[in-house]
């Protein structure tokens, strides 16, 4: 008898017009002991349907089955892992794990107890922070005390809802591996919530795609072959990895295809057609890019970054040396904490060189100018303004010369290019979070700058929504060839988007470790790229060195780093 099944589910929330209905006629069977993946992105029912696993909702219609037996609410065989980590902020690690195990285990003698969570606290690695708040912890190490929580309660089955996908690339890497090992220590059930394709080969024995709401439904199972444990970098150059990769990652492009078809369907046209620009974007931006300083167009000269602390300076970026070409596109890849972040707020003039020159069309960066444009993370739109509002500010700042026709074509033409055309009078408070990121890298785009700089631009979005907008930088991008830095910790968006991918060792004392030439022809699409014969010679490459420098191991500075 499988452990845990839903038969027939479906789950709708809302009532009459504003009824939204999320999951329609969902079955799963899972074996004990077995780990399933569920994959799929942001909107799809995900988190609802660990709720209904969990007991935490109910379904509308069809069943949710423990051993037979149907959930009616939350029980501890079912332990649960959200991507936040709700923790009791006034309670140490070991406090918010014990209460835990206290609940669970109220009839048990206090020393057993005070065992147990010592026990988990050291399975996660947390036996030195032991006493520390959450406060003082880091993502990955709250995220870790999550997880010993839900383990020390001794559940049967383990749900985990997109548990890292908050993390940085390294911290993500080393908490897999620790759920793999405590997956085999423990021989819990485990159903796992992510939207990482690579996340869920590493870790499952069944891969399951859920296909985009509205009335979301599962796709077709994907087995994974491959003994444990599971080698991230040994699997890179297996053909039945880069098989079953390529395989799922189609399946999923496909269905957000679909989606994208329903959606456009759904949406009202614009009464008044955007101006469109077969030739290429207006005279006016063209103008302002103009410069004859091509081959040694932006210089990193000998850049260090120091800041004060209390046992004195920590140099954290120890000796940048960099030339780059006019219209070159650069990916700046690293463990967290290796300064690129740092790097690129240099360049912008955000924070001051501490020695050394950065130097761009042959001025000396010295402070930030609208000639270098940024995008964050979060695009930080000023909520009560339409999102053609908040393009023309810069874009009003930037070409006082033009006229108001010429600075509106701007605007028109790039939020055209990013696929807002139909969007571009809403406020931002009205717009999802992927749609608030094409505004601001139409805003970028449309500052006409010398250098455009992008600080992890995708790194809160789900993955199809950051495929999209790969592939919407990507097409404005062979337009403009403006000068481009993009800081990320995926190694795939690196070789995507680069000519070259820079690499930097592990701060502090941070340098560049080794530079990679990306020689694939343009334009590239994700699609192309699976099947480009040089792609997993490049993600080894990468990969290897983010490994090398996983424990902070030394390296040498690039021999060679002009363009």
């Amino acid at each position: 008898m499988p452990i845990l099944e839903l038969k027939q589910a479906s789950k709708s929330y809302g009532e009459g017009d504003q009824r939204a209905r999320v999951l329609k006629n969902v079955s799963l069977s899972v074996e004990d002991g077995e780990f399933v993946a569920i994959v799929g992105f942001s909107g799809s029912g995900k988190t609802t349907l660990i709720s209904l696993m969990a007991g935490l909702t109910a379904p509308d219609a069809g069943e949710v089955l423990f051993k037979g037996k149907q959930v009616q609410e939350p029980g501890p065989e079912r332990g649960v892992v959200f991507q936040s980590y709700s923790l009791m902020p006034w309670l140490s690690v070991r406090g918010n794990i014990a209460l835990a195990v206290d609940a669970a285990f109220a009839g048990k003698p206090s020393a057993e107890r005070r065992e147990r969570t010592a026990r988990y606290v050291g399975m996660v690695g947390l036996s030195h922070a032991m006493e520390r708040k959450p406060a003082e912890l880091s993502g990955g190490m709250r995220q870790r005390v999550a997880v010993a929580r839900a383990l020390a309660m001794d559940p049967e089955v383990l749900l985990l809802d997109e548990p890292l996908s908050a993390l940085d690339a390294l911290t993500r890497a080393k908490l897999q591996t620790e759920i793999e090992d405590i997956w085999s220590q423990e021989k819990k059930t485990v159903v796992l919530i992510t939207n990482d394709v690579d996340e869920a080969i590493l870790l499952a024995d069944r891969i399951i795609p859920l296909n985009p709401g509205p009335d979301a439904s599962f796709g077709p199972e994907f087995s994974v072959p491959f003994e444990r444990p599971r080698d991230r970098t040994a699997m890179n150059s297996s053909p039945a990895y880069k098989k079953l990769r390529a395989a799922i990652t189609e399946y999923l492009m496909d269905a957000g295809i679909q989606r994208a078809a329903v959606s456009e369907k759904a949406g009202e046209l614009p009464n008044i057609l955007p101006v469109r620009f077969d030739s290429g974007p207006p005279p006016a931006y063209k103008q302002a890019a103009e410069t004859p300083f091509d081959q040694r167009y932006v210089e990193f000269y000998d850049v260090h970054k120091a800041f004060p602390t209390p046992k004195g300076p920590l140099t954290v970026v120890d000796g940048f040396d960099l030339l780059m070409k006019k219209g070159e596109f650069i990916s700046l890849i690293g463990h967290s904490g290796c300064g690129k972040s740092t790097v690129l707020s240099m360049v912008a003039g955000l924070q001051n060189v501490t020695s050394g020159g950065i130097v761009l069309d042959n001025k000396e960066v010295a402070s930030a100018g609208p000639d270098r444009a940024v995008v964050f993370q979060a695009p930080s739109l000023l909520p009560w303004m339409t999102a053609r509002e908040n393009v023309a500010l810069g874009v009003d700042r930037v070409y006082p010369h033009a006229s108001k026709a010429e600075r509106d074509d701007i605007v028109t033409y790039y939020l055209s290019r990013v696929g807002l055309a139909d969007a571009m009078g809403k406020r931002a408070n009205e717009l999802s979070n992927g749609m608030k990121q094409r505004v601001g890298i139409a805003r970028a785009f449309a500052l006409s700058p010398k250098l455009l700089l992008l600080d992890e631009p995708f790194g809160m979005l789900d993955s199809l929504t950051r495929w999209e907008l790969q592939e919407v930088l990507m097409e404005v991008w062979s337009r403009t060839k403006v000068t481009a830095i993009c800081v990320t910790h995926d190694v795939d968006e690196a070789i995507l988007l680069a000519d070259r991918v820079v690499m930097m060792t592990n701060g502090p004392n941070a340098r560049i470790g080794k530079i990679m030439s990306v020689d694939i022809e343009r334009p590239r699409t994700r699609r192309a790229l699976l099947e480009h014969t040089r792609y997993y010679e490049y993600r080894d490459e990468l990969l290897t060195f983010l490994e090398d420098f996983e424990h902070g191991a030394g390296g040498k500075p690039a021999a060679s780093v002009a363009a």
